[in-house]
């Protein structure tokens, strides 16, 4: 499938805030916690839990808040297919940015081993 300009365009203006919650619900549905959560959003982006909570409470884009993030240099390692999407041939780099956090969350909540999610092995 291909991400349209449409569809990257949509997720820009998409809040983090309003995501975030499905994001806990998720992970702590299949036993994982918090904690772990936000150690993979720090992975991916920088922000410690005290920064993620100030951009919920300013409601920031997904556009802002990967903007103002420091992605990980390894982040190219994500690979697969989330949301019916191959992450490495997105195209526009907002979207693929978004689906990059899609999938360690998901990886997350499948049980997968923490070093093997922040890509260390």
């Amino acid at each position: 499938m291909i991400v349209t300009p449409e569809q990257n365009e949509r997720i820009a203006k998409m809040t983090f805030a309003s995501v975030y919650p499905h994001y806990v619900t998720k992970v702590e549905k299949k036993g994982r916690t918090i904690n772990e959560l936000h150690q993979v959003i720090e992975w991916l982006t920088g922000y410690n839990a005290s920064k993620l909570e100030t951009l919920i409470d300013k409601k920031v884009s997904f556009k802002t808040f990967f903007e103002e993030a420091t992605l990980n240099p390894n982040a190219n390692l994500i690979k697969g297919v989330i949301c019916g999407y191959r992450i490495e041939d997105i195209t526009f780099p907002l979207t693929q940015q978004v689906r990059y956090l899609d999938k360690l969350v998901d990886e997350l909540a499948k049980g997968r081993k923490m070093d093997k999610i922040l890509r260390q092995n």
